[in-house]
């Protein structure tokens, strides 16, 4: 049995991961935007330990979501599945860039992280110089590529850490829309196995999944001196650094 947090989780793929992994028989804690959202995910993911609330387009809340997380003990697994697609470009900036970085540089370090990244990171473009100066210019499709620079960025820093990165697919949830023409199950499948499977091909790093495959990435998002220079513009911008070193020894299971 593992324990898994997965942020976004009141509603969407989340919360269908979460189901999902309570089903397995495994340990899960919600997050939510704030509490009365919180509220209603523990009526809507009968099983689950608990919730914790924060706003991820508050970056002293994210902070704080990180204190809260880690007041819980242990995880073996994350999940950063929160983000953001009609939004302003600061905002969709601080939820999708900002927030998974800040909760993997401050969570206590899990077995396996998993980062929900989009098909539409492929377009993106990292335009790290535009962090200080010109956030309106970071997309949606931007803020995918961060998150999977993000993962192979961990990958290459935590040896000990199975860290990936998922395309669920354009699926039919309020994010996706109604008329979304992918299939729902399968988009919350990969996370869900990656987090807590056995299978040898889940238990790897710095990859990008689409439906339990391997595909390829943008190959900007394998650039390690543009992973470098995103590490450090998300330090400088929250005054929080990657930390090299395990904050708490662990194993790879």
């Amino acid at each position: 049995m593992a324990r898994i947090f997965i942020t976004g989780s009141a509603d969407g793929l989340g919360q269908l991961a979460a189901n999902a992994l309570i089903s397995q028989g495994h340990k899960v804690v919600l997050h939510a935007r704030n509490a009365a959202r919180g509220r209603e995910a523990l009526v809507k993911v009968c099983g689950a330990e608990t919730v914790v609330a924060a706003d991820l387009s508050s970056v002293d809340e994210t902070i704080q979501l990180a204190e809260k997380v880690n007041a819980l003990g242990r995880f073996d697994a994350v999940i950063h599945n929160a983000g953001l697609y009609h939004a302003p470009a600061k905002e969709l900036f601080t939820v999708n860039t900002l927030a998974p970085y800040i909760l993997t540089c401050l969570v206590q370090k899990p077995q396996r992280l998993i980062y929900l990244s989009s098909d539409m990171h492929e377009g993106g473009l990292s335009k790290l110089d535009s962090f200080k100066t010109d956030i309106g210019r970071i997309t949606y499709s931007d803020t995918k590529l961060h998150v999977v620079m993000l993962c192979k960025a961990v990958e290459r820093k935590w040896s000990e850490v199975y860290a990936n990165a998922v395309n669920p697919g354009w699926v039919p949830t309020k994010m996706g829309g109604a008329g979304a023409p992918e299939n729902l199950e399968k988009g919350f499948q990969t996370q869900v196995w990656l987090a807590v499977s056995n299978d040898e091909r889940a238990k790897v790093s710095g990859r990008f999944f689409y439906h339990q495959k391997e595909v390829r990435s943008n190959p900007e998002a394998d650039d390690e001196q543009l992973q470098e220079i995103f590490l450090t513009q998300c330090k400088e911008l929250t005054g929080i650094s990657f930390p090299d070193e395990a904050l708490h020894s662990i194993c790879k299971t």
